[in-house]
């Protein structure tokens, strides 16, 4: 029995000690974004140790207000806002009803197990084979460099998440509840936006986190889309370099920027996130 408390502490002790790497090294990049984007250019090349404010350097807002003043800068994050909150509308208008329907009624010729495999797997289809295509329609329907080409790739992309996820949640209600309220009278529709949507809305908040967060980060689409107007916040914080080369200050000030948003929602909502994401487990 000693032999098993010992070696059951030594693991406990390693797991913690492996945490505190991991989460250190995830915490230094972002304290380093925020102590660059802080920094007068000219000491941003200077080796202070861990830069400490106040201590090794005098803080400035002056990236900070030069970035925001730049109308480039503004309509890229406008963009990304505009996009993320209406391609996750998209995708929720149609995926909450859609999961509904694949966890609560049966189709003849082909089953609700093969209709969610499906789904779950043009989640996985990587971007960059539909890309062209993408391209191709948005060009012949005239819709390149808009933020619509983009609201409608990013809800494509985003939809099969939502229908998965909600599915799932849908299944672990009890369906008692609803033939109760037709019992009552309740149409479908009735017991689906009265009882079954309530219930499942701790799922539906993680999931429209998710979405917000995976359009946000959308890169590939953006880039090939969208050219000055449409350009998204992940496009114009890759754009950091001029002819002087990278402009750290810069680029640490959009970086902090471009997770603003998602952690900020992540934050807020993070109490609904592993219901979710617990409701996310795909069964048959």
């Amino acid at each position: 029995m000693g032999v098993v408390r010992k070696r059951s502490k030594v693991a406990l002790v390693f797991r913690y000690v492996l945490v505190g790497i991991i989460l250190f090294w995830a915490l230094f990049m972002i304290y380093w974004g925020v102590v660059t984007s802080l920094k007068p250019p000219a000491e941003t090349f200077t080796v202070t140790g861990l830069s400490v404010p106040f201590i090794q350097f005098r803080p400035t807002l002056e990236n900070w207000r030069t970035e925001l003043s730049v109308r480039e800068s503004r309509m890229a994050l406008l963009n990304s806002i505009v996009v993320a909150i209406f391609a996750t509308l998209i995708a929720m208008a149609l995926g909450v009803p859609a999961g509904y329907a694949l966890a609560r009624f049966k189709f003849r010729r082909i089953r609700n197990r093969d209709l969610t495999i499906w789904y779950l797997s043009q989640r996985v289809l990587p971007p960059v084979v539909v890309v062209i295509p993408f391209f191709l329609i948005m060009r012949t329907l005239r819709l390149l460099d808009t933020r619509l080409a983009l609201i409608l790739v990013n809800a494509t992309f985003t939809l099969p998440f939502a229908v998965v996820i909600t599915r799932q949640a849908f299944q672990e209600l009890p369906v008692e509840l609803e033939e109760a309220a037709a019992v009552d009278g309740c149409s479908e529709f009735t017991a689906f936006w009265k009882i079954a949507l309530p219930l499942a809305a701790p799922t539906i908040v993680a999931v429209v986190a998710i979405c917000v967060a995976f359009t946000w980060n959308e890169f590939l689409f953006a880039l090939s889309l969208t050219s000055l107007r449409a350009k998204t916040f992940p496009v114009y914080l890759a754009g950091a370099e001029d002819t002087r080369g990278v402009q750290f200050w810069f680029m640490a000030t959009r970086s902090i920027l471009a997770l603003g948003l998602p952690v900020v929602l992540a934050v807020a909502i993070q109490k609904y996130i592993v219901r979710g994401l617990t409701f996310g487990a795909v069964k048959g």
